[in-house]
């Protein structure tokens, strides 16, 4: 890994380190009970460095939805894809492995709390985003020699279009952390991605 690689994944701890205590934050005092001084000091930063990383506290809190891997996590991952393997391999286990059930409760938690403060609702929407931005990064990185630019767009904004009715509703499935008789007659979580992935191999 270059020093390039290194610094950004430091960066990328840093910012996960404010959005997780501006998470916890709301949840032990609601969005309006601190303010970003106290996300800062429970993270363990100045407030300039939370300024380097969110324009407000709102901005921080959506980002805990962010998956964040480790320095050795995210070298095993990228030394451990099978070379066989084509974009839509990699964009299925991408989605399983950021998609975890830590993930997929913070995004719903924030989902709501999102309708009881709506000043959360535009940075929802840079959640998904940035999902499909580091995605796109992983194809390019990995295929950019044999696919064009434009198949990671398209890859990604299929499948990131495909996750986000699981969070506001709109599609009826069962997510890691439910049981089926909170939702019931509904697929896995599982299946339901099997089935996204499927129409992309096979064609809708």
């Amino acid at each position: 890994m270059n020093k390039l690689s290194l610094r950004r994944i430091k960066r990328e701890a840093t910012a996960h380190a404010l959005a997780q205590a501006a998470f916890e934050l709301t949840l032990q005092h609601g969005l309006d009970g601190f303010v970003v001084e106290d996300v800062a000091q429970r993270a363990g930063y100045s407030r300039r460095t939370f300024a380097n990383h969110y324009s407000c506290k709102e901005e921080a809190v959506a980002m805990a939805a962010v998956p964040f891997h480790g320095i050795e996590e995210a070298v095993a991952i990228f030394n451990n894809i099978p070379e066989s393997s084509t974009p839509l391999d990699v964009m299925y286990q991408f989605m399983k492995l950021q998609l975890t059930e830590e993930i997929i409760q913070k995004m719903l938690r924030l989902v709501t709390l999102s309708k009881e403060h709506p000043t959360l609702e535009p940075y929802m929407l840079t959640v998904f985003h940035r999902l499909a931005t580091e995605a796109q990064q992983v194809l390019n990185d990995l295929f950019k020699e044999h696919y064009p630019a434009i198949y990671s767009h398209v890859l990604t904004g299929a499948v990131t279009g495909a996750i986000f009715p699981l969070f506001d509703g709109t599609l009826q499935v069962v997510l890691p952390g439910q049981s089926m008789d909170e939702v019931p007659g509904a697929e896995s979580f599982d299946q339901y991605l099997d089935t996204v992935f499927g129409y992309l191999r096979n064609g809708l």
